[in-house]
């Protein structure tokens, strides 16, 4: 019975930290410290690599099962399997009601997200010291990359599945650094409000096909769910390792170009609503209170977070 509580504690804290992941401006990261759980999640997820991915695949041979147990417990797989499903669910649930969200109150949406990634660069702004030229210039490329990215990405790149992958290797890796949301990279990206709308459609897609109503949905949303899926896979092996690898060599750097990723992430969704309100025909002017009292909501719950996660380790 205690490892039950023990198992369903942990998926509690998943579902925690996949509501955070699904929404930019909040990292899962920053709940993994609130809940106790960052570093064994850092330990898990840096442990996993191809080989003790292959030990694991091995399994399913006769002969093969005892190393796949041992290389599952290696990277602590029951931990990120039960912390997965509570991810999965969360950011599920979550992005469905994101999409409903941004078909029918988008400038509330976003001023919301505006305000989240405000008082998340300024929490994190407290952490950044720009006492060499290395780490001014790091700040300035973090800006600019993020700035820059936020005006073309939704035009230029749309969403074919390469550009797909490559979100959904930022995202998962995003997910291990406290103070820098996956979904802020997707909205740099131009991908956040594809991605929660494909998400809502496949959901409907399984509950039609289990109804034996048909699967258009289903079969339509599959490459792009798969690849995303994949692509955070390969996240896992490469950029979030990167990143860690990068942490250790020239930490002060890293944490500056991240945080100026953050800032520059600003113009993200005024991008997006200004966009909606061309379409809509609607005016800054009138939509303003609207996003700016959404934005004091984000502001208010990032503020709660950062005083229960106390200082940000990196």
């Amino acid at each position: 019975m205690a490892d039950l509580r023990e198992w369903a504690t942990l998926y509690l804290k998943g579902v925690a930290m996949g509501s955070a992941d699904a929404v930019p401006g909040v990292s899962g990261g920053t709940i993994a410290l609130i809940v106790g759980i960052y570093e064994r999640l850092i330990a898990a997820v840096t442990a996993v690599d191809p080989d003790r991915a292959r030990r694991v695949l091995g399994g399913v041979q006769p002969g093969g099962r005892a190393d796949a147990r041992a290389a599952f417990r290696e990277v602590d797989g029951g931990f990120l399997l039960v912390l997965g499903a509570g991810i999965g669910t969360a950011v599920v649930t979550v992005l469905s009601a994101v999409n409903r969200l941004l078909a029918t109150q988008p400038v509330a949406t976003y001023g919301f997200f505006f305000g989240l990634i405000a008082a998340s660069a300024a929490v994190l702004l407290g952490d950044v010291d720009l006492s060499t030229a290395r780490r001014k210039a790091a700040a300035v490329a973090g800006f600019a990359l993020a700035f820059l990215a936020s005006g073309v990405a939704a035009t230029a790149l749309g969403s074919p599945l390469p550009v797909v992958f490559l979100a959904g290797g930022v995202a998962v890796s995003a997910m291990v650094l406290p103070g820098i949301s996956g979904s802020l990279l997707l909205i740099v990206l131009g991908q956040y409000e594809y991605m929660s709308g494909v998400v809502a459609r496949f959901v409907d897609g399984v509950g039609t096909a289990a109804l034996g109503n048909g699967a258009d949905a289903l079969v339509e949303t599959l490459p792009p769910v798969a690849a995303f899926l994949l692509g955070g896979v390969g996240g896992l092996f490469t950029i979030a390792h990167a990143v860690r690898y990068a942490l250790s060599r020239a930490r002060a750097a890293t944490i500056v170009f991240l945080v100026s990723l953050v800032v520059g992430a600003l113009r993200a969704p005024l991008v997006e609503v200004s966009a909606r309100l061309a379409e809509s025909g609607e005016s800054w002017r009138a939509a303003a209170p609207r996003f700016a009292l959404a934005a004091l909501v984000g502001a208010g719950l990032v503020a709660v977070l950062n005083r229960y996660s106390a200082t940000i380790e990196y």
